[in-house]
């Protein structure tokens, strides 16, 4: 994968952020998107191999559209600035995410505000089991990878149903289950690239594993 050409892509198309600038470029946007497509199913290859719980993801499949949304975010620019796609995406569940941008990419896996219903099941388990949760979020390697759980909307007071001194409430307050670790986008030249994919995968499993299992019951 020339990760370069494609950052340097993301860079022009950032500056000429139109349709006509597109539209002019479709040709080398295509084979960007092409490359990065074939990376993708190299990914899902080895995955699909390692693991037998693996969800089959083929890189067209995984791959997410350049466009923004403009019907919810209608002050956005027309095109991202960044290639993002999905891996292991097992329909309703937290996938893989890869995004390499323009100054640093990253890699996050998990929950983002999940629906009512949904993150109602994450309590339930965390109510049922937290000690779980609580031993891959304190891993030392998890926590050198991710930090923690993305700082997001959390609850001031408990949620209905549980007490201010429930031993994981503060865990409980949280609307937000997902992690991620961002890296400078020289990690993308080095020849051992893709290790560091899997590593982070591996590494992030256990995490995804217990919130898939949380919601799917």
């Amino acid at each position: 994968m020339d990760f370069k050409n494609l950052i340097v892509f993301l860079q022009d198309l950032n500056k000429n952020n139109n349709k006509e600038w597109m539209d002019a470029h479709r040709k080398w946007y295509h084979s960007v998107r092409d490359e990065f497509i074939d990376w993708l199913d190299v990914l899902n290859g080895h995955l699909l191999q390692e693991y037998d719980n693996y969800y089959n993801t083929p890189g067209r499949k995984g791959i997410n559209r350049i466009n923004n949304n403009l019907l919810y975010h209608p002050n956005r620019p027309i095109y991202k600035d960044h290639f993002g796609a999905g891996l292991d995406k097992r329909p309703n569940t937290g996938d893989f995410y890869i995004e390499i941008g323009i100054e640093e990419s990253m890699f996050a896996g998990g929950l983002w505000r999940p629906e009512p219903k949904k993150l109602s099941s994450l309590r339930d388990a965390i109510d049922y089991n937290g000690e779980e949760l609580e031993a891959i979020l304190t891993k030392p390697t998890f926590k050198n990878t991710f930090g923690g759980l993305v700082k997001d909307v959390r609850l001031t007071r408990p949620p209905k149903g549980f007490s201010e001194h429930h031993p994981h409430i503060h865990l409980l307050k949280h609307k937000t289950f997902a992690v991620m670790t961002k890296f400078s986008n020289e990690e993308l030249f080095k020849p051992n690239f893709n290790e560091k994919v899997f590593d982070v995968y591996r590494e992030m499993l256990p995490f995804r594993n217990y919130l898939n299992q949380a919601i799917s019951v």
